[in-house]
């Protein structure tokens, strides 16, 4: 979920780095290695900084909660598995998902630099964050990056039925291209990601209709605080339902990691591990043709979309990764808006672990006058 434009336009902004230095001191105070902490911050705020505002800073007091109840390991002992010459397996050891995920990106890499090609699957971890921020990973080396994961609770039913046992288990693909705008394909397999709701019930705001459903009734459920009584609505009807179980069983049980009914759901429970299941898969563009040829061809094609004819009411035709980018250079440059809701938590997060209240350190907050 990224904010209201309208809305993120009247919020105060902060700039990226004191974020980043804020998750990662809250995270050493809470027993992480200082280096660990950075790392976490660093791909926390990047998707803030791409406009993911629902798997961003805005995740850091469940984070925080979840590590005070035991739920995830604040020093994991992260393990790379060699399975094949392009294969390999990411243990956990039940650390946060970004820190596991930046070990399968940097095995991936590896692996593809060898191969061409790499499948890396990950096991005993948790929550991610964004998933386009991990699929990204690999475009520093030229590389597409493809990523998905069973999602860290479970909020939609298999198609035709009540029980919520598929969660909205994401895909993104990240393609390189030099020096211009990556192509960024991210989305979940429900109509919205469940962190956009739980961004509705931060605000205070509805939901549209078509989102989520009563799982009694199979009315439409637009109040965010009562989610936990409904089922959100997969993307295509049946489609979206059968993508997210062929996802779920690739980052799941190929990786003897939960899904299902096994599925621990991170929002209600913070003590149980939560043995979430990721992929990344690296594929190394120069075995294929010369990367600055399949750039241009690739440029062709999006001139041609960009430029193809309008339906009536259309202004101009967005491709994925065109908002993301946008977002990204103008946060980057102007800070990033954080709603006072959010705030809140972060400064009680701040007195509990003793440091510096985000709001309160030098130069991180921005001037709404600057913002175009």
């Amino acid at each position: 979920m990224a904010l209201d434009e309208e809305l993120a336009a009247k919020l105060p902004r902060f700039r990226a780095e004191a974020m980043i230095a804020f998750v990662a001191e809250v995270l050493a105070a809470e027993g992480f290695r200082p280096a660990d902490a950075r790392r976490v911050g660093e791909l926390m705020v990047e998707a803030d900084l791409t406009g993911a505002d629902s798997h961003g800073i805005f995740r850091l007091p469940q984070y925080v909660r979840r590590l005070r109840a035991g739920g995830s390991n604040p020093r994991p002992d992260i393990a790379v598995r060699r399975l094949a010459p392009a294969v390999a397996m990411v243990e956990g050891d039940n650390g946060f998902g970004h820190l596991v995920m930046s070990k399968a990106a940097e095995t991936a890499i590896d692996l593809a630099r060898e191969n061409g090609i790499a499948w890396v699957g990950a096991r005993r971890s948790n929550h991610a964050g964004a998933g386009a921020v991990h699929a990204c990973l690999p475009l520093a080396a030229g590389m597409i990056g493809i990523y998905t994961v069973v999602a860290s609770a479970n909020h939609m039913a298999v198609w035709g039925g009540a029980d919520s046992l598929l969660g909205t288990n994401p895909f993104a693909i990240a393609i390189p291209m030099g020096d211009a705008d990556p192509v960024v394909f991210d989305m979940a397999t429900t109509v919205v990601s469940y962190g956009t709701v739980k961004g509705h019930a931060l605000l205070g705001t509805p939901m549209p209709e078509g989102w989520m459903i009563d799982a009694t009734t199979g009315e439409p459920l637009t109040d965010p605080k009562r989610s936990a009584e409904g089922i959100l609505l997969p993307i295509g009807g049946y489609k979206g339902s059968g993508l997210a179980l062929m996802l779920g069983l690739l980052a799941g049980p190929l990786n003897r990691a939960a899904f299902g009914k096994d599925v621990v759901d991170f929002n209600a429970d913070d003590r149980t591990v939560a043995e979430t299941g990721h992929v990344l898969i690296a594929l190394d563009v120069a075995r294929f043709l010369d990367p600055a040829a399949f750039q241009a061809e690739v440029a062709r094609h999006l001139a041609d979309m960009r430029a193809s004819a309008r339906l009536p009411g259309v202004e101009r035709i967005r491709l994925p990764g065109e908002m993301r980018a946008t977002r990204r250079r103008d946060r980057a440059v102007y800070g990033v808006p954080l709603p006072p809701q959010l705030m809140a938590q972060l400064d009680r997060l701040a007195a509990e672990t003793g440091v510096v209240a985000l709001g309160q350190r030098r130069g991180a907050v921005m001037e709404l006058t600057v913002v175009p």
